[in-house]
């Protein structure tokens, strides 16, 4: 089956539960509890969030205040624009509209918002003098190859032939970010931390590649699964990920890190099963192989949702690495926390919105694939 890369390169600008029958606790992952945050900092920072009114944004946003930190936010005032009416905000454009930065100083800045290496190089140095922490949110699309599992922040990234290029396409997204990444490094070397997220999932995500399966599974029936409840998956779940950006910023914790839960962390079974228990419906699970979905044109990730078949180029796309994170403060909420935040958001949508489903299988595609495999199962 083909991974429908343009469908996954906008999954992934949009845009992280234990796996049924593991013992594995967030003890055994953090430090910490996934909910430390609650309570206030030690020290009050001053930061400053490029962007931080979409999807991760106001994540970092609650999770600060809830520590007590000064906040600044700096976009141009499109999107959600009285969403933090009682936060400054200081309107520009990263395109030659900065001069709302200058002369200010905060204790960290939050990147929310860089997809070009020339518009963080640029914020990057008129910040490195005003600022002692650059937190840079990238991607794990960084990586050139994801055919080998273990992927981790050593693995080589992307390249592109024209580094100027400022198009998000197919081949640029990956490659555009890893030279974000270094841009921020070099202007502020030793004082950035570049944090790649896999799939972000929970409230606010626009993109629903994850919201697809707590919604349908909700509306019960049977409902079309992808080849076995053993293929792992990889999520972030939003609030986890906001919490460990300002938890990076307490800490000063720098370098380069994966945010996405472990290898083994999750399956499909795992996700489907915790969508069924949050949302009390009587949905089963129809179990379609890899190949039978390849022949009835079912796609990974764009409509099988979260999933991508654990062979060929993508063998290794769900067996990312994240020790590293782990081990600096990232921890995880169970799936069921997640499942359940993110059904509380999608009802609180306009009727129109929860009609129209950006991702996941139409519902009369679902039901005649699950005919053609009922009907195959039979010969």
């Amino acid at each position: 089956m083909s991974l429908d890369r343009r469908d996954f390169l906008k999954g992934a600008l949009t845009g992280g539960a234990l796996a049924a029958g593991s013992s594995l606790g967030l003890s055994g992952l953090s430090p910490r509890s996934a909910h430390a945050h609650y309570t206030q900092a030690k020290k009050k920072l001053k930061i400053l969030i490029l962007g931080g009114t979409a999807f991760l944004g106001p994540a970092v946003v609650y999770a600060a205040r809830r520590r007590g930190h000064e906040l600044t936010l700096f976009n141009r005032g499109h999107t959600n624009p009285g969403l933090f009416p009682d936060i400054e905000t200081l309107i520009g454009d990263r395109d030659g509209q900065l001069d709302p930065l200058k002369e200010r100083d905060w204790d960290a800045v939050v990147d929310t918002s860089g997809y070009f290496p020339r518009l963080v190089k640029d914020s990057a140095r008129l910040l490195a003098d005003h600022v002692g922490q650059y937190a840079f949110i990238s991607t794990i699309s960084v990586y050139a190859s994801f055919d080998k599992p273990s992927t981790d922040e050593d693995s080589p990234v992307g390249t592109i032939d024209d580094p100027t290029v400022e198009k998000i396409t197919e081949g640029s997204y990956g490659p555009l970010k890893a030279l974000c990444e270094q841009a921020a490094e070099k202007a502020l070397p030793g004082r950035v931390t570049n944090i790649r997220p896999g799939l972000i999932v929970g409230p606010r995500d626009r993109s629903d590649r994850f919201t697809y399966w707590p919604v349908r599974v909700s509306k019960g029936g049977e409902v079309l699964a992808p080849n076995s409840p053993k293929d792992g998956i990889q999520v972030m779940d939003v609030n986890d990920l906001g919490e460990w950006i300002v938890y990076c910023l307490e800490n000063k914790v720098v370098g380069v890190y994966n945010a996405v839960s472990p290898p083994g962390w999750l399956d499909m079974g795992g996700l489907l099963d915790a969508c069924k228990r949050v949302s009390g419906s009587d949905a089963s699970f129809t179990w379609a192989s890899s190949k039978f979905l390849e022949d009835h044109e079912v796609e990974g990730w764009s409509e099988m949702t979260c999933w991508m078949p654990p062979e060929g180029e993508y063998a290794g796309f769900n067996q990312v690495k994240s020790e590293s994170a782990i081990r600096n403060g990232l921890s995880f909420r169970p799936i069921s926390e997640t499942v359940r935040d993110t059904l509380d958001w999608w009802r609180t949508l306009p009727e129109e919105r929860r009609e129209k489903m950006r991702a996941g299988l139409a519902a009369e595609k679902e039901e005649k694939v699950l005919a053609a495999w009922h009907e195959m199962q039979k010969g």
